[in-house]
């Protein structure tokens, strides 16, 4: 089919003109390419990780290692998704002043640099560590690991920020009733 850009154009999901770079609290999802479940299963109501589970829990906890103004809140990894709380802070610690060189004069302080991080390069970067590494782990390069885009929602008040981290902390439990996981509803065989 010939390109029509009135009909094959992609739809940001993204807030219209929300800049993703303030600080607040966002709550976001990934899934795993064509909701593979690669990254562990669910037994007994408790995440079992695989190899690039553990890949992809490793990595999420160093967000904050690469992005001096992003915390962590809440997260799950599941077996094709995971769901997250990630929180902008104006709090701009290590990496504030870049090295200008001759720039500086004697003694002089250097100018506080800030880069304003998106929620998106936050993720962005994220996927592409964990795609990576598990790219390099099972010898196939340039395989897809998570789907393109991902799902977010601002968190704005405080007991939305409550009620999504229970609804993180119980996923596993509700991974049978989960449209995420492609096994649900599938009447076991009798044994």
């Amino acid at each position: 089919m010939k390109y029509n850009p009135k009909i094959h154009h992609r739809q940001s999901i993204r807030l219209g003109g929300y800049d993703y770079s303030q600080p607040g609290a966002y709550f976001i999802t990934i899934c795993t390419q064509h909701h593979e479940c690669c990254l562990g299963e669910i037994i007994n109501g408790e995440m079992k990780l695989t190899i690039r589970g553990a890949i992809a829990f490793r990595l999420w906890l160093e967000i904050p290692d690469h992005f001096p103004n992003v915390e962590l809140d809440e997260f799950i990894i599941m077996p094709n998704h995971l769901h997250g709380i990630i929180v902008i802070t104006d709090n701009f610690t290590d990496g504030l002043y870049e090295d200008l060189g001759a720039d500086i004069k004697g003694g002089e302080t250097p100018p506080l640099r800030r880069r304003k991080t998106t929620l998106g390069q936050i993720v962005a970067y994220y996927k592409y560590q964990t795609t990576k590494i598990i790219n390099q782990i099972d010898c196939t390069p340039k395989n897809r690991v998570w789907q393109r885009n991902y799902y977010d929602r601002i968190i704005r008040h405080q007991n939305t920020l409550h009620l999504i981290q229970r609804y993180i902390i119980a996923n596993p439990i509700r991974w049978d009733k989960d449209p995420e996981n492609p096994r649900r509803g599938a009447v076991s065989a009798p044994s």
